[in-house]
């Protein structure tokens, strides 16, 4: 019987999968430039926070990106460039033809997992989500079968070209205005004044004079400790995971609208300084919660109207 196809060991050899290991590299930085481009335009008080830790600890980061990009070459990669091999003997035609028939059939198996785990996020973002991973996919397994000389090096170049245009076309079009740049709004201390809520039942009151009252406000932040009961400090009881308390209030405007600040200063409480975030019609006060890395914050809004 006449055989079909390639042989196995050339369909599935250590070129294609170091070929596909590096466009999975590059496309990762390609994701990583866009995502800090549009962090900027987004209400992401964290933009940039951790690049200079990040550029410390590029190598060990390199090292564990190429562990993650070869799982996903095995993972992804292979079985979408089989399942295009046996669409394209099926149904006929070149195998490159049926790629992205193949990847967007992986995508939805991708897609319906991140949902699973995630919640519904929306029919707009589903729609993406699975375009951009079909995208991601597709690439690779193209080029999984291609047996061109010296292909690593014309791959690298296009990659690193596409990293290094992106990156630019954001710049312009931040600092042309084109994209714009998200800001906080620019408050003042009379918009300050009233009440604000986590949402969870706790509430800050600011008054006009300077005086501030917390109710059931999460002091996980690093306010009080409970291992200073039994030394140098006397606080209610349960002020281990939630404060009140009455005190007083300023605010400090900073060099710039990123800058500004909300002090609280209560009896039991150990606050940091409140950043400012929102929006010009729904500002929020933040902080924190751990690394700021993570992006997690605990947020405050106002719940009397806007100011």
């Amino acid at each position: 019987m006449e055989k079909t196809g390639r042989p196995e060991k050339e369909w599935l050899s250590e070129r294609s999968v170091n070929l596909s290991t590096l466009v999975l590299l590059l496309e990762a930085m390609l994701a990583y430039v866009v995502s800090l481009v549009y962090g900027v335009t987004q209400e992401s008080p964290n933009a940039g926070v951790g690049t200079g830790m990040s550029i410390i600890f590029l190598p060990v980061l390199a090292v564990f990106a190429a562990v993650i990009a070869g799982a996903l070459t095995v993972l992804l990669v292979l079985p979408t460039a089989w399942l295009s091999e046996v669409l394209g003997r099926r149904f006929g035609g070149r195998e490159a033809w049926w790629v992205p028939v193949a990847a967007g059939a992986v995508s939805v198996v991708i897609v319906a997992v991140a949902v699973a785990r995630a919640g519904n996020p929306g029919a707009g973002a589903l729609a993406l989500g699975w375009s951009l991973t079909t995208a991601a996919l597709s690439v690779p397994a193209l080029l999984w079968r291609s047996r061109r000389e010296r292909i690593f090096k014309p791959v690298i170049l296009w990659g690193v070209a596409a990293i290094v245009l992106t990156a630019v076309l954001g710049g312009v079009g931040l600092g042309t205005g084109v994209l714009k740049e998200y800001q906080p709004p620019a408050l003042a201390p009379a918009d300050i004044v009233g009440r604000w809520s986590d949402g969870q039942g706790g509430t800050v009151t600011f008054t006009a004079d300077g005086r501030v009252t917390a109710v059931d406000l999460d002091d996980d932040l690093g306010g009080w400790d409970p291992e200073d009961d039994a030394t140098d400090r006397d606080g209610p009881e349960g002020a281990d995971s939630r404060c009140s308390g009455q005190g007083t209030w300023t605010y400090e405007p900073g060099g710039n609208r990123r800058a500004q600040e909300v002090d609280m200063s209560i009896e039991w409480c150990g606050f940091a300084p409140w950043n400012v975030g929102g929006t010009d019609s729904r500002p929020t006060l933040y902080q924190y919660i751990g690394d700021p890395d993570s992006g997690d914050q605990y947020v405050l809004r106002r719940t009397d109207g806007s100011p």
